[in-house]
């Protein structure tokens, strides 16, 4: 009987540990904040973006948000007419180097000095964050055939148990 509880107990722990280093799915509390930011364009088109130091994640959980849009405008799909990410390296990432120069004058005599500066990163560093961004349009059955196209209904259920 010990055994068979800790059949259950070890993985029902590896899933508390992933969702304690991942970031809550949510809104960003600021414009490069972890989460989501979305506007609506006009009636049906929106711009989505989701920041989060997991690229793939960033884009699954725009498109979570996308999905939870369209179910909210009582629409069933929704398509990307365009998307970009953007990484943001963090500091302390990797070696750089400095050069600087200058001049002075005191009195009769007069001096110029050249400098070089080699930075090397101490800290483990980290990784950045990468914010990914969707434009979409949305709309009522039947759903488009190309793959730009996604099930609103779909994506949310698939994608809403990987949001943490």
């Amino acid at each position: 009987m010990w055994r068979m509880k800790h059949v259950f107990l070890i993985p029902a722990l590896a899933v508390m540990a992933a969702c304690a280093t991942t970031p809550a799915y949510g809104p960003a509390k600021s414009d490069r904040g972890v989460g989501y930011l979305s506007q609506q364009i006009e009636q049906g088109r929106h711009i989505i973006s989701y920041t989060d130091p997991d690229p793939v994640r960033a884009r699954n959980m725009a498109l979570l948000r996308a999905s939870e849009i369209t179910l909210m405008e009582g629409k069933d799909w929704f398509e990307i007419t365009s998307e970009g990410a953007d990484t943001e390296e963090s500091r302390g990432g990797g070696p750089s180097v400095s050069i600087g120069g200058g001049t002075s004058s005191y009195g009769r005599s007069s001096g110029v000095g050249v400098g070089l500066g080699i930075g090397i990163p101490l800290g483990g560093g980290g990784s950045g964050k990468t914010t990914q961004t969707i434009e979409i349009v949305t709309g009522a059955n039947p759903k488009p055939d190309r793959p730009s196209a996604y099930d609103a209904r779909s994506v949310d259920m698939n994608l809403r148990v990987t949001a943490g």
